[in-house]
């Protein structure tokens, strides 16, 4: 089951741009730049199913509680966000149930009609944050539940000379592991955050190499997990 909680730049012409500039309204503060193409290729590799997310992160971020401040930032690095600026508990409640419940509710259907499911979620990130170059490339994610990271981690080690990381650039402590948490960690799936840098998947002929890259390690580490009896699922 692949996700993709930052697929889209789009804002709502009701929200007027939330204020911002175009450039800002298309930048990585508003999306994940490549993730979405990545997580479609990778999907077409294992034929899995995909639940993206289609509205900006900055109108309301689908990796994200509703109780959480940045789940409708008011800034997002150094982009102040004049539309979600003082925000009422009413204003929030409506974007709550127009984005984020059915959102949630989509991904829960999807997953409730595989077997054995293994959550993925595909992610980029920009190579400079608050002006400190990054020298990750690839991050593999996970919350309490490291399974599927670790043999992820395992098999990267011996079939890439990228850099790549445990919970970098971001961690559990960042909040960014929602989706994780309330659809696969509950249930005991199997499951796995990916983050790519984005400078990497700017063009098709990246996005399609990443996605072969991180197709391979996750059928790999399944194996791994399944060979190992760490697991049962469906490889």
């Amino acid at each position: 089951m692949l996700v993709c909680e930052h697929a889209s730049h789009y804002i709502p012409a009701t929200f007027n741009g939330l204020g911002l500039s175009k450039a800002d309204r298309t930048s990585h503060a508003a999306w994940d730049p490549g993730a979405f193409a990545v997580a479609e290729r990778v999907a077409h590799h294992l034929d899995a199913n995909l639940i993206a997310a289609r509205v900006s992160r900055l109108v309301y971020d689908c990796n994200r509680p509703p109780s959480a401040a940045d789940a409708m930032p008011a800034r997002s690095e150094i982009i102040d966000v004049p539309g979600n600026l003082n925000l009422s508990q009413s204003d929030r409640a409506v974007r709550v149930d127009a984005y984020y419940r059915p959102f949630c509710d989509a991904l829960q259907r999807a997953i409730s009609r595989i077997a054995n499911p293994i959550i993925v979620t595909i992610h980029s990130f920009t190579p400079t944050y608050h002006g400190k170059t990054r020298s990750v490339e690839i991050g593999i994610l996970h919350d309490s539940d490291a399974r599927l990271a670790n043999a992820m981690l395992q098999v990267a080690a011996t079939h890439t000379s990228a850099k790549v990381a445990r919970n970098e650039p971001y961690g559990p402590d960042d909040g960014v592991t929602h989706t994780l948490k309330e659809h696969a960690i509950k249930a005991g799936h199997l499951n796995v955050m990916l983050e790519v840098r984005n400078d990497l998947i700017a063009t098709g002929e990246q996005q399609e190499s990443m996605a072969a890259t991180l197709s391979n390690w996750l059928v790999d580490a399944v194996a791994q997990l399944h060979v190992a009896g760490a697991v049962q699922c469906r490889t």
